[in-house]
This record gives structure tokens, C-alpha cells and sequence, in this order.
């Protein structure tokens, strides 16, 4: 019997959920869905009801579609003064990093809407069903690993900014300090949600109770969101970037989001400058590396100050701008995002590449439902002219780029990655390791990576002293870790090939990753 499917993602729950459904007979949109469920139980903060994502659907009909249920601008901003925003320090242990939250960090929530869309557009089973690992899980609790368990820590002054998040996440066995790893979540007003909201479906949050609960909260205590915020809302389809890179084809994430495309642009000069002519991990591969992400850099940060932000995508993959940038690369070869992802793949030749976030949540939770709503509003790298500079009613623009790889000799590779500003360049360095350097799915995600922003190069060890030695030499300003580490992106990837199935989890990010038989 030919195995059922395959998944990849960022928690052993997460993995079990879709497996479940595909043994069911449930398609890969079936088992995405009811992975991003659960994994709003078990990676509560990596993934929320009150964020949003993205969905790359690749059918057996050959169709591709990206389902934007991202988060959207409040239609009035209200005056800064009345407004319940404020700072927090999450503390990453090496440094620190300044968050905003409060109701007035709420952007418009996409994701429950996004979750029916694709379920009545391509879902097979019913959604109670779907949910039910959910509810399973929430009801009867979770173990937290060691990873969330250190996401807990790091944003810490979240989980305790309300009396309804402290209930959540305190230990029960240490009052007053959060859940520690070892010990169990149980969420039953999540468990509780969940049951109904399968039931009544998507309009329960957009138009009915929750709706009601959702405004009364920001109506009360400073936010922004209003009830024709949420019943005005909808899912965006839209069609991939499309790109050939080394005679495969590669689909991303489109404008307004701008990963997807700075992947391609970033793709595009790799192979003009021909970076599988050098031995991976040698000097002059890293420096193209290096020097490819600060070009693309460069590019977005020239295309955006004069542009609006989807005329500045479209005129990156522009030829004369792709040119451009080159001939510098040939004549110079030298925060915690909350953020998590999901590839599913089944045998019918379905693929479902599912990215989402909830920024780290902005400490509110919707009443009596265990669901913390986002901080997309007071995300700095979401809100570059600065906060409350955004433009109303208008979708957010993101970094994630749920991405699927078709090759000549007819295999599939979906993968995505948790990360920030950090994702893009995890998802280039995966997709050049397997394309450009013939690694197997699970070496390619494994092997180490570096990242260029703001002047500083970050370098993963694994590398050669010296080739890491030259680029420091290439790069004055830089950071050596001293361990892989979840900074560098998680990418979770499936594969498939006549039939058979691959799959590879991040360990930076507690992957899993299950051929389900």
C-alpha cells in the first residue's frame, strides 16, 4: 500500500493531527487545517486564531493559488493619546528586543476566516472533525517542550500583561511563575471555543458573539478594532510569484507580502552569478551568500522609497532592476518573530504549504475563549514609516512565504519557515542546498546558515575556522553563535517523488516531521 501523505512542522502534536487525518482519508488541505488547530493549542504563541497567514495550495488539478488571510489595518485609527499601546522587553538572553503591545497593537485577525475558506474551497472532511485533535488536546493539555517552554521565558512580560493570560500560562504546581517545560497546558475554554466554533462556523468570530466580545474589549480599554473591521474582513486569493531557477520552478508568496518576492529576486541574482560553481561552505559560496542578502536588502529598501509597497514588489522582479543588481554581484563575488509553519503533502498530489503568526500576541485574550489576539500593530519591522503611520483598512505586508519547488524530473518540495526577517534567507539557503548542491531534504535544512541585515553578519557554526576567519575579514561587523539556533529561521519541509515521500523538521525550532503510511 502507497504511503498517504506526508507533514513537516514545529511540534510533535502539530505532526500527530495531520497524521490522524490523512489515515482518515482526509487530503493535505484536511491535515494543514487540522495541524494549524492544534497547533494553536500547542504552539500557542507561534500560532493564534487572533493572527493570521498564509496558505500556498497546489492541487491535483494542477491548480496554485495563495489564500491571504493575513491581518488587516483598523478602518478608523484612533488619536495616540487614547490608545492602550506600550513597550515590553523580551529577553533572548544575549540581547534584548523592545515589543509593543496592548489592544491598540490589534491588527484585524484573518486566521479563523482564512481556516473556513480553504475548508470549503478544498477540504474533503468536516470541519468537527478537523478540529477535533484540537479540542482533544486542549482539553486533555499538552506536555511544553523544552522549546516552548523557552519562548515562554523569553517573551515572558506577554503571557502575564492580563489577569486572563496569567490564568493560562501560570504554573500550577509554582504560583506566580509560567508554565515551565515538563509541566501540562490544559486550555479548556480553548477546547470549549473550538467545539462551537466548528459548529457555527467563521461567523461566530467576524459577526456574532466573539465579534460582539472582541469590539466591547477594544471599545472599553484603547484599541482600534471595530465590528465592521471584523465582518468586512476577507480572504484575498491570490496567484504565486512564479520563477525558474535552474530549469525548476518555484511559486511564493505575492505582493503585497514581500518575502515571497525577495526570495526570487534573491534567487535570480544566485544563479546569474552561478553559486553552484563553488564548494558549499567555501569562502567565496558564503560570500555570495553574504553579499546576495545584502543586495536584496539594498534592492527593497531603493524599490520602497519610491513606491507604494506592491508597485515596489512588482518592480523588483523587474528586469532592468534585476540587471542591475547583477553586475554587483558579479563584480563583487566577495526579534523572535511568533511565527510557525506546515507543509503537508498526500498521494492524490495535493500540496498544502501553511504559514502563520500572531507577532508575539499582544497579551489580551478574547473572553472566555483562550485565544490571544495579535501585536501585528506594534511590530516594528511590520510598521516601517513607524507606528500608527499605516495606511486604514489596508492588509499588513509579511515576511512569510510558504514556497513549493517543482523540478524537471517531476518531484514536489514544500517548505516554509518560522522566523521574522530571518525566514527568507532560511528558505533561500534551503532551496540552494537542495538545487544548487544536491542535499538530501533533511542535510539541507541541517546544515548551517548565516544572515546579513543592518550591517551586522550573523554566522551559524559548522563552517570551516578558515572560512569563517575570511569573512569576518569580509564582514567587520558580525556575530558567531555559538550553537544552531531558532534566530536562524525553522524550515519544515516535505518531498515527493513518483510516489514516495520525504519529510524534515528544523531542529532550531522543534521540527517534526512524519511519512504516514
Amino acid at each position: 500500500m502507497k504511503p498517504r501523505g506526508a507533514v513537516a512542522c514545529g511540534h510533535a502534536e502539530t505532526a500527530k493531527a495531520a497524521e490522524l487525518i490523512l489515515k482518515e482519508g482526509g487530503n493535505a488541505f484536511d491535515a494543514v487545517l487540522a495541524a494549524f488547530l492544534t497547533a494553536c493549542v500547542a504552539e500557542p504563541v507561534l500560532a493564534s486564531l487572533g493572527g493570521g497567514g498564509f496558505l500556498l495550495a497546489h492541487t491535483n488539478g494542477q491548480r496554485d493559488v495563495i489564500y491571504d488571510f493575513f491581518a488587516q489595518t483598523p478602518q478608523h485609527p484612533l488619536a495616540e493619546g487614547e490608545l492602550d499601546f506600550y513597550p515590553i522587553h523580551a529577553d533572548f538572553g544575549t540581547t534584548k528586543q523592545e515589543f509593543h503591545i496592548g489592544l491598540a497593537s490589534i491588527a484585524t485577525p484573518g486566521a479563523v476566516k482564512g481556516v473556513f475558506r480553504i475548508h470549503k474551497d478544498m477540504g474533503s472532511m468536516p470541519m468537527t472533525e478537523l478540529a477535533q485533535p484540537a479540542i482533544e488536546a486542549a482539553r486533555n493539555g499538552t506536555v511544553l517542550n523544552a522549546l516552548q517552554a523557552s519562548i515562554f521565558k523569553i517573551i515572558s512580560p506577554i503571557l502575564v500583561a492580563t489577569p486572563e493570560a496569567r490564568e493560562i500560562y501560570q504554573s500550577k504546581t509554582s504560583p506566580g511563575s509560567l508554565i515551565a517545560e515538563g509541566e501540562c497546558l490544559q486550555q479548556s475554554h480553548v477546547a470549549d471555543f473550538l467545539e462551537v466554533l466548528a459548529i457555527e462556523g467563521s461567523d461566530l468570530f467576524y459577526k456574532g458573539e466573539i465579534a460582539q466580545l472582541i469590539c466591547e474589549l477594544n471599545a472599553h480599554g484603547g484599541g482600534q478594532l471595530t465590528l465592521k473591521d471584523l465582518s468586512d474582513y476577507e480572504v484575498m486569493l491570490r496567484n504565486p510569484v512564479s520563477m525558474n531557477y535552474q530549469q525548476h520552478r518555484v511559486l511564493t508568496n505575492p505582493a503585497p507580502s514581500c518575502g515571497g518576492t525577495l526570495i526570487a529576486f534573491a534567487l535570480s541574482l544566485l544563479e546569474h552569478a552561478n553559486i553552484n560553481q563553488y564548494r558549499f561552505g567555501s569562502h567565496q559560496h558564503l560570500k555570495l551568500l553574504a553579499e546576495t542578502m545584502r543586495l536584496t536588502n539594498e534592492a527593497r529598501f531603493d524599490a520602497f522609497s519610491n513606491a507604494s509597497s506592491e508597485e515596489a514588489l512588482r518592480q523588483l522582479l523587474d528586469v532592468n532592476l534585476l540587471n542591475t543588481y547583477r553586475e554587483k554581484i558579479a563584480g563583487n563575488a566577495r526579534a523572535l518573530r511568533g511565527t510557525t509553519h506546515i507543509s503537508v503533502m498526500d498521494n492524490q498530489g495535493n500540496v498544502a504549504a501553511l504559514t502563520a503568526s500572531n507577532g508575539e500576541g499582544c497579551g489580551h485574550m478574547v473572553p472566555d475563549t483562550g485565544v490571544m489576539l495579535n501585536n501585528m500593530l506594534g511590530e516594528e519591522d511590520l510598521n516601517p514609516d513607524g507606528f500608527f503611520c499605516w495606511p486604514a483598512n489596508r492588509r499588513m505586508t509579511s515576511m512569510m512565504a510558504p514556497t513549493l519547488v517543482m523540478s524537471p524530473n517531476g518531484s514536489k518540495l514544500s517548505l516554509g519557515s518560522g522566523g521574522s526577517n530571518r525566514l527568507r534567507t532560511a528558505i533561500l539557503q534551503v532551496l540552494s542546498n537542495v538545487i544548487d548542491f544536491d542535499m538530501q531534504l533533511h542535510e539541507a535544512i541541517n546544515q548551517p546558515r548565516i544572515h546579513f541585515e543592518n550591517s551586522l553578519l550573523s554566522i551559524e557554526p559548522g563552517y570551516d575556522r578558515e572560512v569563517i576567519a575570511a569573512l569576518c575579514g569580509d564582514y567587520a561587523e558580525n556575530k558567531l553563535w555559538e550553537e544552531q539556533n531558532l534566530f536562524f529561521g525553522g524550515v519544515h519541509a516535505v518531498t515527493e517523488y513518483q510516489g514516495s515521500f520525504d519529510g524534515a523538521g528544523d531542529q532550531r525550532r522543534g521540527g517534526v516531521a512524519l511519512v504516514v503510511e
